[in-house]
C-alpha cells in the first residue's frame, strides 16, 4: 500500500508489483535526510491530480516548516537563556555555600537553608540542554530539506518535522525557565554530621578568623582617666576581612609598674567583623596593651603603650620661666629641649632649656638663609621650617642654621604668597602655610610642590580673613586662628569645612595637645584662652602683652608663648592629675 500525496488515498500495489502499475504512477526510491529514511513517491498523475497540485501542496508544507523554524528559534533563545541562568544559579549556590561557612564558628544552625538541592539543578540543566539538542536536530534537518530537496521530498517530510518540533515546544512550555534558588532545601544542625554535610556540598574552602592575621588600630599614647579606644579588624588566614561578628575579642592594659595593675576593656561587636575595645587607664607610666581573639594574640599584640597623666589647665596661672627676647613672633621646641624663637630682628634665636642663648641663625636680607620679619616656625626632627613673611617664602634649614631649601615668591598663584605668617608640618610631611594677605591656607609637599588651597574669601561659615596661627588636632584636622574673623575655623586635611569655635579677641597663635584641647593666644585680648574638645572655653590666663605664637613642649606639654609686647618668651608648666 502507498498513499497518494495529494488526496492521501491509499492505493494498493498490484500482485505483479510496481512493474505492472500505470506508467504515470510508480514507487520512487528511499532517501536519507538528516538521518531519517523515508519512502518517497514520485507521481505525475493519480486520478485527476497533476504535478501542479503536488507543487501547491509542497509550498504549503514549506510555509509550515518555515513558520515552525521561527518558533523553534525563539524557543532555543529562551532555553539558552535558561541554561545561562541555571549556570549563574549554580555559581550563586557556590557563593552561598562559602558565605555560610564563614559563619560556622558562630552557630551550626547557619547550615540551615544552605544545603541547596544541587542534583535537582543539574537535572533541570540536563533537560534544558537535551531540548536544545532536539530542536537543533529538527531545525538542521528542516534547513537541509528547504535548501537541497525537491518538492516531492519536502512533501514527504513536511508533516514529520512540524509535528516533532511542536511536541518539543509544548514540553518547554510546561517547564519553568527560572531556576528556584530555594527549592529542595535540606538542613542539619547535628554537629556530629558536620563532615557529612560538608561532603554533600562538594569541594569547599572554609575561612575562619585568624588572630595572627587580624589587625587593630589605635594611638600609642593614652591619658589617665580618659577613655582609650582600640578598633580591631578580624581577618582570615588569607588576609581577607572577615565580614561577620561573634568572635571572642578581649583587650586589657597591663601596667609595667604599680604591681602590674590591669584594666580590662569593654568590647563592642559591630557584627561586621570589626570590634571596638574601650579602656580607661587609671595609672600613668609604661603599659602593655594586649588584644586577643579566641584566646590568641592578634597581630602586633602585646604592644607598648605610654599612659600619661591628664593635664589640669585650670591651675595654669603664672609663668615659671621668662626668657628675654626682642620682639618674638613665633616659638618652637626642639626634641632636645632647645627653644627656637623667630624675631623681628630678622633672625632665629636658639636658647637652651635654662634660657641661655646658644645660637643666632640668619640676618636681614633676601638671600638663602636670610630673613625679613619672619613670623612662624615649626620643627620636625632636626629641620626648621620658617615662614619668612616679608620675603614671601618658606625656608627650610637645619637646626644649626644650614640652608636646605626655599619656595614661594610674592603673588597670589599656587606657589606664591602675600606675607606667609605660619607654617606647620603634618605626619605625612605636608607643609601647611597661612597666606595672610591672600586670606587662604596653602598645602605643599615637603619640597614645596603645591597640593591644595583652602580659600577663605567669600561668605559663609567656611570663609575667614587674615589667617595666622595653625595647629593640627589628634584627628588631623586643621585649626586656623583667623585674626580678622575673630574665631577658630576647623577644616579637614582635604580642606572641607568642619566647624568653628571660640570668640577670641584677636586670635593669633594656637597649639593643640594630644587630647584635643586648644590653647589660643589673643593679641588684642592680652591673654591665653583654653578650649576643650567641644570648643568650650574652660580657662583663661591673663597678664600677657600682645602675644603672638604659642606652642607646646612635645616632651612634657609645657606651654610656651611669644609675648611680643613685653619682649619675652614665657613658659608655663602644666599640672597633672
Amino acid at each position: 500500500m502507498f498513499q497518494c500525496p495529494i488526496c492521501e488515498q491509499n492505493t494498493s500495489i498490484p500482485v505483479g508489483g510496481a512493474s505492472v502499475l500505470p506508467q504515470n504512477l510508480h514507487l520512487g526510491f528511499e532517501v536519507e535526510v538528516a538521518g531519517y529514511m523515508s519512502k518517497m513517491v514520485n507521481s505525475t498523475t493519480h486520478k485527476s491530480h497533476t504535478v501542479k497540485d503536488i507543487s501547491t501542496v509542497a509550498k504549503t508544507h514549506q510555509k509550515d516548516i518555515t513558520g515552525t523554524l521561527e518558533d523553534a528559534k525563539e524557543v532555543v533563545t529562551k532555553l539558552t537563556g535558561a541554561i545561562v541562568g541555571n549556570n549563574r544559579m549554580i555559581e550563586q549556590v557556590g557563593i552561598s555555600k562559602r558565605n555560610a561557612f564563614l559563619a560556622i564558628n558562630q552557630a551550626f544552625e547557619r547550615l540551615q537553608q544552605l544545603n541547596i538541592g544541587r542534583k535537582e539543578k543539574d537535572t533541570i540543566k540536563e533537560q534544558f540542554e537535551k531540548m536544545v539538542g532536539d530542536i537543533g536536530h529538527y531545525t538542521d534537518m528542516a534547513s537541509q530539506i528547504l535548501q537541497t530537496h525537491t518538492d516531492h521530498e519536502i512533501v514527504a517530510l513536511g508533516g514529520l518535522i512540524p509535528t516533532e518540533l511542536q511536541a518539543t515546544l509544548k514540553r518547554v512550555q510546561t517547564i519553568s525557565l527560572t531556576p528556584n534558588q530555594h527549592s529542595n532545601i535540606t538542613a542539619s544542625v547535628q554537629t556530629d554530621d558536620l563532615v557529612t554535610q560538608l561532603s554533600k556540598l562538594g569541594e569547599i574552602i572554609v575561612f575562619f578568623p585568624s588572630p595572627s592575621s587580624s589587625t587593630w588600630m589605635s594611638t600609642s599614647v593614652a591619658k589617665v582617666g580618659t577613655r582609650y579606644h582600640v578598633k580591631v579588624q578580624s581577618k582570615t588566614s588569607m588576609g581577607e576581612e572577615y565580614p561577620h561578628g561573634g568572635v571572642e575579642v578581649k583587650g586589657e592594659m597591663r601596667s609595667n609598674t604599680h604591681n602590674g595593675a590591669v584594666v580590662y576593656g569593654e568590647v563592642e561587636d559591630h557584627r561586621d567583623g570589626t570590634y571596638t575595645i574601650t579602656l580607661t587607664p587609671q595609672t600613668a607610666g609604661p603599659h602593655q596593651l594586649l588584644i586577643t581573639m579566641d584566646g590568641q594574640h592578634v597581630q602586633n599584640s602585646p604592644n607598648d603603650l605610654d599612659v600619661r597623666p591628664k593635664r589640669d589647665y585650670h591651675t595654669l596661672c603664672n609663668a615659671q620661666q621668662v626668657i628675654q627676647c626682642n620682639r618674638p613672633r613665633g616659638v618652637a621646641i626642639h626634641d632636645n629641649g632647645d627653644i627656637c624663637v623667630v624675631s623681628e630682628n630678622h633672625c632665629i634665636y636658639v636658647f637652651d632649656q635654662t634660657g641661655q642663648l646658644k645660637n643666632t641663625i640668619g640676618r636681614k636680607g633676601s638671600g638663602d638663609g636670610q630673613f625679613s620679619y619672619p613670623s612662624g616656625i615649626s620643627i620636625k626632627g632636626d629641620v626648621l621650617y620658617v615662614a619668612d613673611t616679608c620675603n614671601h617664602r618658606v625656608q627650610k634649614l637645619t637646626s644649626s642654621g644650614k640652608f636646605l631649601h626655599k619656595f614661594g615668591q610674592q603673588g597670589s598663584d599656587q606657589r606664591q604668597f602675600n606675607r606667609p605668617v605660619a607654617v606647620i608640618i603634618d605626619s605625612n610631611n605636608k607643609l601647611i602655610v597661612s597666606d595672610f594677605n591672600n586670606h587662604r591656607i596653602q598645602i605643599y609637599n615637603e619640597n614645596g610642590g603645591w597640593l591644595l588651597t583652602i580659600d577663605g574669601k567669600g561668605s559663609g561659615n567656611h570663609s575667614f580673613q587674615y589667617p595666622w596661627g595653625l595647629a593640627l588636632d589628634p584627628q588631623g584636622n586643621i585649626h586656623v586662628a583667623a585674626l580678622g574673623s575673630k574665631t577658630i575655623k576647623v577644616f579637614t586635611k582635604e580642606g572641607v569645612y568642619v566647624r568653628m569655635y571660640g570668640d577670641p579677641n584677636g586670635p593669633i597663635g594656637i597649639a593643640i595637645d594630644d587630647e584635643g584641647y586648644s590653647l589660643v593666644s589673643e593679641y588684642s585680648g592680652n591673654c591665653l584662652s583654653i578650649y576643650d574638645t567641644e570648643g568650650n572655653k574652660i580657662h583663661t590666663v591673663g597678664n600677657l602683652k600682645n602675644s603672638y605664637g604659642t606652642t607646646l613642649d612635645p616632651r612634657d606639654g609645657s606651654v610656651f608663648i611669644a609675648n611680643w609686647g613685653a619682649n619675652t618668651v614665657l613658659k608655663y608648666c602644666v599640672n597633672v592629675m
